[in-house]
């Protein structure tokens, strides 16, 4: 690489959410999502998203988030719709599936059939999701930027 050289972003390996408490955080979590968890420890917890994670951190300190948020992708948008409604948490108004944990996170529900962000085959068999499929308008936006799907 050369000296004006920059490295190029590829994606992400984790989010880190700051929450109150580790056993509180999983539970609530827990509510709303199927997820296995990666590892734990008193101060920090590892939810297993197959080559991602997402980790809380105990100790939120700063107050609720507004704008900022970040967009966590399910197999079933409705379910997690349902499953938020269930668990009594309140939905953020406006055009998204949006929530905040009990701590101010703020979290944008986003469905894996309906965005570009694609998990590798080997990873979506080795999380047992193999039947996700993209819908036409992700397949479109995909193949505009020359990332279509090989055919099976």
């Amino acid at each position: 690489m050369g000296e004006s050289a920059k490295p190029r972003l590829v994606g992400f390996n984790h989010v880190a959410l700051e929450v109150g408490d580790i056993e509180e955080a999983l539970a609530f979590y827990g509510r709303l999502f199927t997820f296995d968890l990666r590892g734990k420890s008193d101060a920090m917890a590892f939810i297993d998203l197959g080559d991602q994670f997402i980790a809380l951190q105990k100790g939120r300190r700063q107050p609720s988030d507004e704008g900022r948020h970040f967009g966590l992708v399910v197999d079933d948008k409705e379910a997690a719709r349902r499953a938020i409604e269930a668990a009594g948490v309140a939905l953020i108004d406006g055009p998204f599936l949006d929530f905040r944990d009990p701590w101010g996170n703020r979290i944008e529900i986003v469905g894996y059939d309906n965005i570009q962000f694609t998990k590798a085959p080997n990873v979506l068999r080795g999380m047992g999701l193999t039947h996700l499929v993209k819908n036409d308008s992700a397949k479109k936006e995909l193949a505009a930027k020359g990332m279509a799907a090989e055919p099976a």
